[in-house]
C-alpha cells in the first residue's frame, strides 16, 4: 500500500477507504480535456475499474489541452492511448476502453455493474442522456463543462436531483470549445474537481458534492458553489434523445435542416420542414415524431413549440452524433 501511503493518511481515508476505491466500478464518458486530468487523478488514487467511451482519436489541435496524449498518440484512438498511459501510472487498476460514441442505443450496456459515472464529454445530448438513464438507477453522476475561461462542475442523480432538475431547458447556443475556444489550464481544473468530486462520493464523505454546483470564472476569478438538494424533478418527462438505431418505419421524422446543410437526411422518409414552416404545419396525431437537426438545439426548441400543441409523442436526434 505504500502506492496510496500520502491519502491513506488522512483520518476519513485509511484502509477502508482505500479498499472502497480498490473495489469501485467507475465510467467517464469523454477521453479530452476533462478527462486528461480526471484520469490520472482517479488511477492515481487506486479506483480499481474504469470503463472509459470515446469515439474520438488524438489530433495536434488537442494537445495544448489534452495532457494525457503526446505527439505519438496523434492519429490513434484517444480510449486506447489512454489506457495505455494510464497503465503506465499505475499496472494495479483495470482500464477498459471501447472506442465507442456513448448514445441511447448503448447506454444500458455502458451503465451496467457501474457504481459512479462521470461525463466528461462536454456535450449536453450526452449529458442529458446519462441523467435521464442514471437518475432512476439511483447512480451518481459528476457532470462538467467550460468553455473560454468559463465553466462549472456539478453532482447528480444518485441521491441527488438530476440534472434536469437544474436544467430543464437545453441552452439556446451549440458552442463548444471546437467553435468558441478554451484555454487549457480552465479545462484541468474543471477535470480536478470532477476527480475530487467522484473521489469523495465513492468514500462517502459529507457533505456529499451529489446536489452541488460550483461555477468557476476565470476570467473574473469568482468561484461560487450552490446547493440544489431540493430542486424539484420537472413534471413531465424531458423530450428523450435518440439515435438512428433507435428510428422505426412507423415514425414520423422531421429534418430541420436544410438541403445545403445536409443534402441526405438521417432517413429517406424523413420530411424536411425548416424551423419557420413548422407554425403551418400539421402533425400527425398517431406516431411519434423524431426532430432532427445538427446538435438538437432546434429539434429541442421545435419539441417545445410542438408540445405547447399537444403533441406527446416526441424525440429528438442530434445528426452530430451517431
Amino acid at each position: 500500500m505504500d502506492r496510496y501511503q500520502r491519502q491513506m493518511m488522512l483520518p476519513e481515508i485509511g484502509e477502508q477507504g482505500q479498499q472502497r476505491l480498490s473495489q469501485a466500478r467507475v465510467l467517464v464518458v469523454g477521453a479530452g480535456g476533462l478527462g486528461s486530468t480526471l484520469l490520472p487523478l482517479l488511477v492515481g488514487a487506486g479506483v480499481g475499474y474504469i470503463r472509459l467511451y470515446d469515439d474520438d482519436e488524438v489530433a495536434l489541435h488537442n494537445l495544448h489541452r489534452q495532457t494525457l496524449f503526446d505527439m505519438q498518440d496523434v492519429a490513434q484512438p484517444k480510449v486506447i492511448s489512454a489506457q495505455r498511459a494510464l497503465l503506465r501510472r499505475n499496472p494495479l487498476v483495470r482500464v477498459e476502453p471501447l472506442p465507442l460514441p456513448l448514445t441511447a442505443s448503448n447506454v444500458q450496456q455502458a451503465l451496467h455493474n457501474i457504481d459512479l459515472v462521470i461525463d466528461a464529454a462536454d456535450n449536453f445530448a450526452v449529458t442529458y442522456q446519462l441523467s435521464d438513464a442514471c437518475h432512476p438507477l439511483g447512480i451518481p453522476l459528476i457532470s462538467a463543462s467550460v468553455l473560454g475561461r468559463q465553466g462549472y462542475v456539478g453532482g447528480f442523480c444518485g441521491s441527488a436531483p438530476s440534472y434536469r432538475a437544474l436544467f430543464p431547458c437545453l441552452p439556446t447556443s451549440a458552442a463548444n470549445c471546437n467553435t468558441a475556444g478554451v484555454m487549457g489550464p480552465a479545462v484541468a481544473a474543471l477535470g480536478a474537481l470532477q476527480a475530487q468530486m467522484a473521489l469523495s462520493v465513492l468514500l462517502g464523505f459529507a457533505p456529499s458534492p451529489l446536489g452541488c454546483l460550483v461555477n468557476c470564472d476565470f476570467v473574473h476569478w469568482h468561484f461560487r458553489q450552490f446547493r440544489f438538494d431540493g430542486a424539484g424533478e420537472p413534471d413531465q418527462p424531458g423530450v428523450p434523445f435518440i439515435d438512428t438505431r433507435l428510428l422505426s418505419a412507423e415514425d414520423c421524422i422531421v429534418e430541420l435542416r436544410s438541403r445545403e446543410e445536409a443534402p441526405v437526411s438521417v432517413a429517406a422518409w424523413a420530411q424536411r420542414i425548416l424551423p419557420q414552416q413548422l407554425d403551418a404545419w400539421q402533425p400527425p396525431a398517431d406516431r411519434r415524431i423524431v426532430l432532427v437537426c445538427a446538435s438538437g438545439i432546434r429539434a429541442a426548441q421545435a419539441a417545445s413549440a410542438l408540445a405547447q400543441r399537444g403533441c406527446t409523442r416526441l424525440a429528438i436526434l442530434a445528426a452530430n452524433r451517431p
